[in-house]
């Protein structure tokens, strides 16, 4: 935790208001042509913790994985409902909060807008500033994309976890993981640009209970070079630097498309498994096919 201490200790000194305008002169790109550029991303080391759980009833463990790793009761944590239909119903949300409540982290608070303009506003994000944990609520992912990309929310959320933080979410918490996400349809999805915690991959929730397979591959026969990682309800993928960890009552699948001369790659990691993700994506990228460059004269 010492990097998130450091943090606390320039917000301290320098003031939140100077911070946010720092932040806000610091420009955060967005690539408009997503289908190739984030296509071609490597899997990198993350910097804190990822708890990327696949919907359905999750186990108490993986929840409390989340939580130790923003801090134990010193955590501080910003729970993201937008993606939940429920989110402007503050009571509602409430029942969402009970567990984490219930751990008694030094501060947990909601954040939730559907505006992007007021996603853009340093008020609205300041809580991000010293959470040491993120978690999303599940609902629809392409909520949560077409409020919080390019503002100055999402700069702030990736901030938490270059600083050591933690970031969760189940259901769609877990599609807006990886940079090329999986907005809706089965099996033949819309696919459009997510958070990129985790570059390098395309993510899948609820996989094998609602038969998601097919759906994947076809996100990954027109993205060779991604990782496919399907999980399960009630499971979850823990991601520290280049591994990551498969925990609770089902299981996750790692898919990497066919390529001309070696078919699909399907490998079943129940709960306990590891796996090097940086292997992974290596794996993955040698399946792209080769792109031939003109030579000039």
């Amino acid at each position: 935790m010492k990097r998130i201490s450091e943090t606390q200790m320039v917000v301290r000194r320098c003031g939140l208001a100077a911070l946010l305008a720092l932040l806000l002169a610091v420009p955060f790109p967005v690539n408009e042509d997503d289908s190739i550029a984030f296509s071609r991303e490597f899997v990198a080391p993350v910097p804190g913790t990822l708890v990327i759980c696949g919907g359905g009833d999750m186990p108490e463990p993986v929840l409390r994985r989340f939580v130790d790793a923003a801090g134990g009761t010193k955590a501080r944590i910003v729970v993201v409902t937008t993606a939940s239909e429920t989110a402007d119903s503050p009571s509602e949300v409430e029942d969402d909060l009970e567990f984490w409540r219930s751990l008694n982290p030094a501060s947990l608070t909601v954040l939730h807008t559907r505006s992007s303009e007021e996603a853009n506003d340093p008020d609205f994000a300041r809580p991000l500033l010293t959470a040491t944990g993120i978690w999303f609520l599940g609902g629809k992912q392409a909520w949560l994309t077409d409020t919080y990309l390019g503002t100055l929310t999402e700069r702030l959320i990736h901030g938490v976890l270059k600083r050591g933080g933690a970031i969760g979410g189940e259901s769609a918490g877990a599609a807006i993981m990886s940079a090329v996400m999986i907005r809706r349809g089965d099996p033949n999805p819309e696919v459009g640009r997510g958070f990129g915690f985790l570059p390098g991959t395309v993510i899948d929730q609820h996989f094998l209970t609602r038969h998601r397979q097919d759906r994947l591959m076809n996100v990954l026969s027109s993205h060779p070079g991604l990782v496919g990682l399907g999980i399960d309800e009630g499971t979850a993928l823990i991601v520290q630097g280049r591994y990551l960890k498969v925990l609770g009552d089902s299981q996750v699948v790692a898919c990497l498309s066919p390529s001309a001369d070696r078919p699909a790659s399907v490998k079943m990691l129940p709960s306990g498994s590891e796996a090097d993700l940086v292997k992974l994506s290596r794996a993955a990228n040698s399946r792209k096919p080769a792109v031939r460059q003109s030579v000039l004269r």
